[in-house]
């Protein structure tokens, strides 16, 4: 799975549009998933690493929308901070001390 997020992308191609994009990653929920191509950013999330069977991290979805709500957000009237558009929200609770919910496996097999 490694070796599909890391690969380099067709400039040509949008990643959502690319067939040979099988996994793409949600920074702003650390979510995983596989691409709908259906000409949007739709995807199918998934809770385990399809070449290996590795449990991947819990979605922070429902955190994040969570926070919206604490601050009082429209996530879809309202301008956004920053933070909120990436996973800078989430990466501040870790240096926090708040600790991930999985292991990452020392070994990914993919078929790359």
């Amino acid at each position: 799975m490694r070796a599909q997020l890391e690969r380099e992308p067709d400039d040509d191609l949008d990643p959502w549009d690319d067939p040979d994009v099988v996994v793409v990653y949600m920074p702003r929920f650390d979510e995983y998933g596989l691409p709908i191509r259906d000409g949007g950013t739709s995807m199918v999330v998934i809770g385990y690493c399809p070449w290996c069977g590795a449990r991947l991290p819990e979605s922070r979805r429902d955190a994040w929308f969570d926070e919206m709500d604490r601050l009082g957000l429209d996530p879809w009237e309202d301008e956004l901070p920053e933070e909120f558009q990436t996973d800078a929200w989430w990466h501040k609770g870790e240096a926090d001390g708040a600790a991930r919910e999985f292991v990452e496996p020392e070994r990914v097999i993919s078929p790359a």
